[in-house]
């Protein structure tokens, strides 16, 4: 086997994962379809024009639109009022053709993003950030919508085989989206966590002992070969704008020499965090029909 051959055996393929996850929601869109007469909706609110958050927001509609998924796009200018998203917010959740509420981050500065999460109906809050489906994630409740970053994450380390049990997982970045809900779904798969951040002091003594490091701070670089353990698993989560191009956290080039797994950006966790969110949308379809039946 040559070089080449060797290090692409590393690189955790998050094309083909979700390649693998969009085909299973397909054919359950179909069975959905076959059984109410329509399709789930998703529906997106996007402010302002972030480059980033405008193609993370075509991405889901392509994704919605391979499976069979209806989508809508709300798009506001950044300077939208509060008021003017609560109000949309709400006659999304009272809207009964509406499954799944995704409300792109980051917001502008002027609207308050946890006053707006929590103003999604949890059962159509296919990301996962609502306080109810959060809390349930942090007692160990997995089974309702859960953020999907670390749920694909999960979901890579899954099709992989790998028995978290036991092992040290170190998730660099303490965010809600990814960092805390990610370190709560080690936990509650008995991983030994720890949680660093931007004021960790000696982060290297911590990322250098880490079966599994996940790193989401959006430092280009910021983890380089000499600071992770040999055979080590690592995600990485982060995402850097520059010139157009986007970089990770991670120096993938190094790390992938010393790593066991590594995943790459683009093309890693990215699709697996849309593959998610077409799996959310479906299971909100269904969890909001079977309300309507009882």
């Amino acid at each position: 086997m040559n070089n080449n051959e060797d290090i692409k055996d590393k690189v955790i393929d998050g094309k083909s994962i979700a390649d693998r996850v969009e085909k299973s929601v397909k054919e359950d869109v179909e069975r959905f379809k076959k059984k109410y007469g329509c399709a789930p909706r998703l529906a997106t609110i996007l402010v302002g024009e972030h480059p980033p958050s405008k193609l993370y927001v075509k991405l889901k509609h392509w994704a919605c639109k391979r499976v069979g998924i209806d989508s809508m796009n709300y798009k506001f200018d950044e300077d939208v009022s509060e008021k003017e998203i609560l109000s949309l917010i709400e006659n999304l959740n009272e809207d009964d053709r509406v499954n799944g509420i995704l409300v792109q981050m980051p917001l502008p500065h002027h609207i308050d993003a946890l006053k707006v999460m929590k103003s999604v109906s949890p059962i159509k809050d296919v990301d996962g950030f609502h306080p109810l489906n959060m809390g349930r994630l942090m007692q160990g409740d997995e089974s309702w919508l859960v953020p999907c970053t670390p749920k694909g994450v999960i979901e890579a380390l899954n099709l992989y085989g790998i028995d978290v049990q036991g092992q040290y997982a170190v998730v660099v970045g303490h965010s809600n989206i990814v960092g805390k809900p990610m370190a709560a779904m080690f936990l509650n798969r008995n991983a030994t966590v720890s949680v660093c951040h931007v004021y960790t002091k000696n982060l290297v003594d911590y990322t250098r002992e880490a079966d599994i490091l996940v790193v989401a701070t959006g430092v280009k670089g910021l983890i380089k070969k000499d600071m992770i353990k040999e055979d080590s698993i690592v995600f990485d989560v982060g995402i850097t704008w520059e010139d157009g191009k986007v970089y990770g956290d991670v120096v993938f080039d190094e790390v992938v020499k010393r790593a066991r797994l590594v995943s790459p950006v683009p093309g890693g966790v990215g699709p697996l965090t849309i593959a998610m969110l077409l799996t959310h949308t479906m299971k909100a379809a269904w969890k909001q029909k079977e309300r309507e039946e009882t």
